[in-house]
């Protein structure tokens, strides 16, 4: 039982952080194909709704400390993020947090664009079961084939 349980918060904490670590963690411990996208969806709606309420003050804690270590206000990958929400605006944020940001920095630049909480929630949500399917499902396909390789 504990065992099942550590499984589980293991997908499901990867996943607050790096999305991408879910499905890869979840194939790994032997969990199901639904069980590893629900846990991946968990996990980075977690990191939305926490860093969603914490977001501005986080931003402001990464400022002051590029500042105290003299590196540049401006990252070339905040001015990438930038360039995306103009263009595409939450969405195109959304749909790149999974893949490219985690869900922890897509999270935190919506919020200090000032895009409302409920907005992000709604837009992590979609990109967040999108992903989560795909990635996972990519995953246990690939698995799949390796097992016939070798």
């Amino acid at each position: 039982m504990l065992e099942e349980i550590l499984k589980y918060l293991s997908v499901y904490l990867l996943s607050t952080v790096k999305f991408f670590g879910g499905p890869l963690a979840g194939i790994t411990l032997g969990l199901s194909y639904l069980e590893t996208v629900l846990l991946t969806i968990a996990g980075m709606m977690t990191s939305v709704v926490v860093f969603s309420f914490l977001g501005r003050q986080a931003a402001s804690w990464l400022v002051r400390r590029r500042i105290k270590r003299n590196k540049p206000l401006f990252s070339r990958k905040s001015r990438i993020i930038v360039k995306v929400y103009r263009n595409f605006g939450v969405s195109g944020i959304a749909f790149l947090t999974p893949l490219l940001l985690s869900p922890v920095v897509g999270t935190v630049a919506a919020a200090l664009l000032g895009i409302s909480r409920k907005r992000i929630f709604l837009h992590m949500l979609w990109s967040a079961v999108l992903w989560s399917f795909i990635l996972t499902f990519m995953t246990f396909k690939f698995q799949e084939l390796m097992t016939r390789l070798f």
